[in-house]
């Protein structure tokens, strides 16, 4: 590490279904951050577009080498020379025989190049209610390869409902992350009752920081004809790794700065050095 503290940068997004519209939105908060002094800055998950129409997204999908927003993204970061997380991109997939498309996280270096990338293994197929539910696997592909690269510190990549699944953020702990990534579109029922509990408790686990920027707010979908608005929590999180909220976003979009202390991560573990402490057992 270059560094024991890290200035850090959450964007929080309300993006619509219109990745033209939104780039220039998530460029200005990028630039916010960095001006603010911010080395790692972080967007969230679906920062291209969020839409419910699977025509439209056939319309506007590219692949990653024809992505618009990963190419101006990725040129912000080497002229602004940070390290930058891209939360997620919806892509169309490289394989023509699968329609679904990839929910991709990338960490760009502050040279611009791609040093890592993260398919999202845990697909958010859930009823809330009657009248909610949602089968992201019907139209996007899961991924199946866990990721920790070297960054600004080494991190641990994961993706919104990977959060609900301690297992994933054990093995990234155990394999050297420092601090996990967990961008999000987090819906705003789920969110109210579990968004920071699982947070605290993925950071409380690993002895991790846990930086989790998000989505907030209702998005427009001026493409999307009689699609239902889709609501997000926000509350873009940075938590330590002995489990306090070092600070939270709100609900509306922006940048929340934070420093972290990466020694805290070396004290935490000394304490509770559960992450050495695994048992084989039988059963159930």
């Amino acid at each position: 590490m270059a560094s024991e503290v890290l200035k850090v940068g959450l964007v929080q997004l309300c993006v619509s279904d219109d990745p033209a519209l939104n780039l220039p939105v998530t460029a200005g908060l990028i630039r916010e951050a960095a001006a603010a002094g911010a080395e790692f800055v972080l967007t969230p998950e679906a920062t291209n577009l969020l839409s419910p129409d699977s025509a439209w997204k056939e319309q506007v999908l590219r692949h990653e080498s024809e992505d618009p927003t990963l190419a101006a993204l990725r040129a912000l970061a080497a002229e602004l020379g940070i390290w930058l997380l891209i939360g997620s991109l919806s892509l169309r997939a490289e394989d023509p025989s699968d329609h679904r498309a990839l929910n991709r996280s990338f960490l760009i270096a502050p040279d611009g190049q791609i040093a890592a990338r993260y398919d999202k293994i845990h697909m958010f197929d859930v009823t809330i209610s009657e009248v909610e539910s949602y089968r992201e696997s019907a139209g996007f592909r899961p991924g199946s390869q866990a990721v920790v690269v070297n960054g600004p510190a080494p991190l641990g990549l994961s993706v919104c409902y990977d959060v609900r699944f301690a297992y994933l953020y054990r093995k990234l702990a155990q394999a050297g992350a420092r601090i996990l990534t967990v961008p999000a579109a987090f819906n705003d029922t789920t969110g109210a009752a579990h968004w920071e509990v699982l947070l605290r408790a993925r950071a409380i686990e690993t002895g991790c920081f846990v930086l989790a920027p998000a989505q907030c707010g209702t998005h427009p979908t001026p493409h999307s004809e009689n699609a239902r608005p889709r609501r997000t929590w926000g509350h873009s999180l940075a938590v330590a790794p002995w489990g306090e909220v070092l600070a939270d976003g709100g609900t509306e979009p922006g940048v929340t700065l934070v420093t972290l202390d990466l020694g805290a991560v070396d004290g935490a573990r000394s304490r509770v050095p559960s992450l050495t402490h695994d048992r084989d057992f039988t059963g159930p």
